[in-house]
């Protein structure tokens, strides 16, 4: 199945940096873009907290069962090295990827959704955080990585606004 053209919805994405009262419109334009260019039935964006060495939370887009604000501590696991350290994307094909690679694995499966692709948000060498987006099994596949990439690079300046933040 091919997707639909990213250019079109990354455009409206772009647009939204202009607006007033930021970060919000950007993550709902952000929300809104990644689900028509890529797809998801779920998407938040965490930003790293390296003093408490954790990830925050700062939007979702199913806040009853992924409210702002929550926390995770960043792990020394193969997805903290893949994704943190060495900023590279994950995709998660399967319910067995997911149960062996998130602690919050069974609220993920309750929720329907079998497959993730974890994006890197990534300045000056850093990560800044993580965008992620979640649908049933088997949707991610490995063009779908460049495509995230570019969209995350839009939460740079907001991802560095909310690191400024948390210090």
């Amino acid at each position: 199945m091919s997707r639909p053209d990213p250019l079109p919805p990354l455009l409206e994405a772009v647009a939204s940096l202009g607006l007033p009262g930021q970060p919000e419109p950007l993550y709902g334009a952000l929300d809104r873009a990644l689900g028509q260019a890529i797809g998801h039935l779920l998407v938040t964006f965490l930003v790293v907290d390296e003093p408490r060495g954790e990830v925050q939370r700062v939007y979702s887009s199913n806040p009853t069962a992924y409210p702002v604000g929550g926390r995770k501590p960043l792990r020394t696991t193969e997805w903290g090295e893949q994704v943190i350290l060495r900023r590279q994307t994950y995709i998660g094909r399967n319910a067995a990827d997911i149960v062996r690679d998130f602690p919050d694995h069974a609220l993920i499966l309750s929720l329907g959704l079998a497959s993730i692709l974890n994006v890197p948000v990534v300045h000056d060498g850093r990560c800044l955080g993580t965008a992620n987006l979640l649908h049933r099994e088997g949707w991610y596949r490995e063009s779908d990585a460049a495509i995230g990439r570019t969209f995350a690079a839009l939460l740079v300046p907001a991802f560095a606004r909310e690191q400024e933040a948390l210090a």
